[in-house]
């Protein structure tokens, strides 16, 4: 009998991993847009504002870090008071933070090199 719970816990572990996996490549996704801006020139012309699209993505793949960074530290949290959590998942939200928010950095630092160079431009 306690083969088949373990059957089923690992099935539940799968599916967690499964889910992470499919909110890393969402979030690659985004960071994708916000990279070529080719893809979001193709998306502007629809909505009639050009400004308004890049403005949205950035701000919900922030809005995205930080939900992810909560949830981290939630987890955390609750395994270090004693509660019943796993090991790996509590392991497995503190990377999938550290990665969003090492995404995020180098997003920014791309941004202001951009901006810097614009500056730099004579005119």
């Amino acid at each position: 009998m306690s083969g088949i719970s373990g059957i089923g816990g690992r099935a539940s572990g799968i599916q967690d991993i499964m889910a992470l996996r499919q909110q890393i490549m969402e979030r690659s996704q985004l960071l994708q847009q916000v990279k070529t801006p080719d893809a979001a020139g193709a998306a502007a012309p629809t909505s009639g504002i050009a400004g308004g699209s890049f403005t949205d993505t950035l701000k919900g793949a922030l809005e995205s870090v930080n939900a992810t960074q909560q949830k981290s530290s939630a987890i955390t949290e609750a395994y270090e008071k004693g509660e019943v959590v796993d090991v790996a998942k509590v392991m497995l939200a503190r990377q999938e933070s550290s990665v969003a928010f090492e995404a995020t950095l180098q997003v920014r630092n791309k941004l202001l090199n951009a901006y810097q160079d614009i500056m730099r431009m004579g005119v």
